[in-house]
């Protein structure tokens, strides 16, 4: 296992910047996901991280070893694709032993890693057949076993549920919490799907343009992001936001914002805050129902308001209809406020 420190990662390809300026610590035996939309750089991270690309500035240590320029074979690190890159024409038994036959060891000691591995990831019935024979969800699960018999001190994985279907993807996040809790190795993930995040993560990094915007427990970025992107970022539904003038006592402001100084600001709030009513609900403001979203334990109801969107949650079951009006009350001790200008959160006093 390995602590990761990056110091000031840079990477530019040409006069781009893929990566600018990138400090933060990876703890030992941390499962750790870096998350963003397309073209934020997180997979560029992962590659600098593995020694398949180096940095234009900047360090990387694994503890307090400076590995910049350690090629990947001497990192000892296993890295998993989205795409399971198995060996077509060897068995599930020879894919998952070949890191440890390649290394020479022993024919007795393979064989008995591979069974160990194999019952742990459910596989020791499939050993015999080949990657054709194999659903998408076995085939990744041979992927994730082929990195962990060599019991790397670092596992990097780069999108690896993605070709899955809904249903697999979330059996193989179980599967990845139950394989980190039992061996605890270093893990570092990206995806760009927040919910995936959330759900296996010690810790998540949002990145935009190649910027570190946060980073932190999935309960911090949730609860108190620092910006206005990782606030639209993180969560599902995405948070409402509303622009406007603050001012010292508006009518959607608790008194805990009294003191800030006036100015233009970005007001948010969670779809999960907002209880909509069919009855009129004391300072609950009044929408035209303009699109219904039920999801089976939830129904989610976006209405226009003043010329804006907002969405909240009723009851499963409640009956409404597009376009009646329905009562919006909004959870003002969950309210965050950004700064127009810079993005930035503005804290309560």
């Amino acid at each position: 296992m390995a602590q990761i420190k990056l110091q000031e990662m840079t990477k530019r390809f040409g006069d781009t910047v893929v990566l600018d300026r990138i400090d933060l610590t990876i703890d030992d035996g941390e499962f750790f996901t870096f998350v963003g939309p397309s073209g934020c750089g997180k997979s560029t991270l992962l590659g600098l991280i593995a020694g398949i690309d180096t940095p234009s500035v900047g360090r990387l240590y694994f503890d307090d070893n400076l590995v910049n320029d350690l090629p990947p074979r001497d990192r000892d690190v296993a890295m998993v694709f989205q795409s399971y890159a198995l060996y077509p024409h060897m068995s599930v038994r020879d894919n998952l032993g070949f890191p440890l036959a390649n290394r020479g060891v022993p024919k007795e000691k393979i064989a008995a890693e591979v069974n160990t591995l194999a019952a742990t990831l459910g596989l020791q019935d499939l050993l015999t057949r080949k990657p054709k024979e194999l659903s998408g969800g076995q085939r990744q699960r041979v992927a994730l076993g082929r990195a962990l018999i060599r019991h790397p001190r670092v596992f990097l994985m780069d999108e690896p549920l993605s070709n899955l279907d809904a249903q697999l993807r979330l059996e193989m996040r179980v599967e990845l919490k139950h394989l980190h809790s039992d061996y605890r190795i270093t893990t570092v993930y990206v995806t760009h799907d927040q919910e995936e995040a959330m759900t296996l993560s010690d810790r998540i990094a949002v990145l935009d343009r190649g910027r570190l915007q946060q980073c932190g427990t999935p309960e911090d970025l949730y609860r108190a992001p620092a910006n206005r992107f990782v606030a639209g970022f993180i969560g599902s539904p995405p948070m409402n936001m509303f622009s406007g003038d603050l001012l010292q006592d508006g009518p959607l402001l608790p008194s805990t914002f009294a003191r800030i100084d006036l100015r233009r600001v970005i007001v948010g709030i969670r779809p999960a805050d907002i209880t909509v009513y069919s009855r009129e609900q004391a300072g609950a403001v009044l929408a035209d129902i303009a699109l219904l979203e039920p999801t089976g334990s939830d129904l989610w109801i976006v209405g226009v308001w003043k010329g804006q969107r907002i969405r909240g949650r009723a009851g499963a079951g409640t009956r409404f209809t597009v376009g009646d009006k329905a009562f919006f009350e909004i959870n003002f001790d969950r309210l965050h406020v950004f700064d127009a200008a810079s993005g930035d959160r503005i804290p309560r006093s």
